[in-house]
């Protein structure tokens, strides 16, 4: 905890920008001017510490939260496009929260569902990175649909692609005392920019799942809605199978362990997806 208050002390002392300092700041450093590059990073390191504030308690300490952050904010100064008059913060805002999400999902080596994804989930990441870089921001899910041609309705089917927040309270395992959250990642709050990160993923998780059994497979699709996002009972997929609800919790148990230790045993190849 010292660490940190010193490092908040001493990014305290760091002057904000005005406006106009910014400007100038960044005219500097697209022409590769490194002192102005340094001195817009330095002004904006407290908004970096605000926006990794929302980040704790999620798997990684504060100070790693905001190195990452950092990451993420010297990118954006340098691919601020001033020209267009945007708001550097909120620009930069985006890059960050990339950056530690990314990390993030780097450390907890999970996965996201369900997986069933198109061309128009591909078009969708194409789309929203060229919207950031042009608007300076992340689009509403309005301009996303203005820009690709289609209705709200229709992205928000995209977006739910990779939610399934319903699913992830259900029991799972032999005492029913644990949730799909203890196997992938909790996504109960997923904007556009959750997507890209999700779509990256999806061809692997669908291979792990092509490693389960026909009958686990099938169970783990059904019980946690991966295809409609409507998951069912044990009983419910039971009934589907014609053999008992204990039966059908069996096969999930031993799903759920497959997915377990394939996702343990393949972290390099997964590394290269994120």
């Amino acid at each position: 905890m010292d660490t940190i208050k010193i490092y908040l002390k001493e990014i305290s002392a760091i002057d904000l920008l005005t406006s106009e300092e910014e400007v100038k700041l960044a005219k500097k450093v697209w022409k590769k001017d490194p002192v102005a590059r340094q001195k817009m990073i330095e002004a904006n390191l407290r908004l970096v510490v605000s926006i990794a504030k929302r980040y704790m308690n999620r798997g990684l300490p504060f100070l790693d939260l905001i190195e990452e952050g950092n990451i993420g904010l010297i990118k954006a100064v340098e691919r601020f496009q001033y020209q267009k008059g945007f708001k550097f913060s909120t620009y930069a805002s985006w890059w960050i929260r990339q950056a530690i999400e990314r990390s993030l999902i780097n450390q907890t080596r999970t996965i996201r569902l369900p997986i069933h994804v198109d061309e128009k989930i591909n078009r969708f990441v194409k789309v929203l990175r060229e919207q950031v870089q042009a608007k300076g921001r992340e689009p509403s899910m309005d301009e996303m649909a203005s820009v690709m041609d289609t209705s709200v309705e229709k992205i928000k089917e995209i977006m739910q692609v990779v939610r399934s927040t319903q699913s992830l309270d259900m029991p799972i395992g032999e005492k029913q005392e644990n949730s799909l959250k203890d196997v992938i990642e909790d996504t109960s709050i997923l904007s556009p920019s959750d997507i890209v990160e999700g779509i990256k993923r999806h061809e692997m998780i669908a291979s792990w799942l092509e490693k389960l059994t026909e009958n686990e497979k099938n169970v783990v699709i059904l019980r946690f809605g991966l295809e409609d996002g409507e998951p069912k009972t044990l009983e419910k997929i039971g009934e589907e199978f014609g053999v008992t609800r204990e039966r059908i919790r069996q096969i999930e148990s031993s799903a759920i362990k497959k997915l377990q230790y394939i996702i343990s045993h393949e972290e390099l190849i997964f590394d290269d997806i994120l």
